[in-house]
């Protein structure tokens, strides 16, 4: 059961290596990189190459380790006591099952992705270190085991908003997914775009590092980014030239919406390119 990338997703061969080192460790593989850079893409796209069921976690601000695996209902309970339900009877009626839960129990090994670990609290990822570990968890409820049938693959991914604890990162497979240079981002855009023009694409891709480049961008674009534009500028038949023009009021790129994000970055690459081509 190795990972050797699809034909839908360019992954990198340390990139290829590292989920494969996760696999054979049996570890999870926290992956890290700039929001946009396919970290969550790649639990989907393994999935999909080893043919197995894909469960997704994304976690937010208000997420606690305990819906990971099970939560009880007891307001529900409390409900149907009053209404006379005889549900109320089997508390596992009231037992909520997380997602750890349904991949530890399922008949065939699943690919888990927990997803933006570090929007949670600190103590999230503590929480679940002994059940990633052990694979297991106790439900004190019904006072039963929940052994995990197969060892799931875990994809673990984070945007550094946080630091996540050493404990928790000793159990964990690393691997920083780095912002793909030209020759790679072409083969990115040869997948979505096979049809591309070799010279709208040599001037986008040097329209979008330039923008990339400019200091003190509070939001650099990202694949993601990039990826939209190319179809809009395909959707509304730009010209390589348009992209090229050294006019005035062609210096911030067409349907730059894509790209920029915010006023400050627009204003910002306005006068910084401006004095740039004012200046050759």
């Amino acid at each position: 059961m190795r990972f050797k990338g699809s034909d839908s997703y360019v992954a990198t061969e340390d990139l290829t290596l590292a989920v494969n080192a996760a696999v054979t460790l049996e570890r999870p593989l926290l992956i890290k990189g700039e929001p946009g850079t396919g970290k969550t893409r790649l639990a989907v796209e393994v999935a999909q190459a080893l043919n197995m069921p894909l469960l997704e976690w994304h976690i937010k601000s208000t997420t606690k380790a305990q819906q990971g695996l099970y939560e009880y209902d007891a307001v529900s309970r409390l409900r149907d006591s009053q209404l006379g339900d005889s549900r109320v009877q089997d508390i596992s009626n009231y037992i909520l099952k997380g997602m750890l839960w349904h991949a530890f129990t399922a008949d065939a090994p699943v690919v888990l992705l927990i997803d933006e670990i570090d929007k949670a609290d600190i103590e999230f990822p503590n929480d679940l270190l002994r059940e990633i570990d052990r694979m297991e968890f106790y439900v004190y409820e019904t006072r039963e085991l929940i052994k995990a049938k197969h060892r799931p693959i875990v994809f673990i991914t984070s945007n550094n908003e946080k630091d996540l604890p050493d404990a928790f990162l000793r159990r964990c497979f690393f691997h920083y997914i780095r912002f793909p240079d030209k020759e790679t981002m072409e083969k990115i855009v040869d997948v979505h775009f096979p049809g591309i023009k070799k010279s709208l694409l040599k001037e986008a891709l040097e329209v979008f590092f330039e923008v990339r480049e400019v200091p003190g961008l509070k939001k650099k674009p990202s694949t993601s980014e990039l990826l939209d534009w190319l179809k809009l500028l395909l959707a509304e038949d730009i010209s390589p030239e348009t992209l090229h023009s050294k006019d005035r009021k062609s210096i911030i790129p067409p349907l730059h919406g894509a790209l920029l994000k915010n006023e400050q970055d627009v204003h910002l690459f306005e006068r910084l390119v401006f004095m740039t081509r004012q200046g050759r």
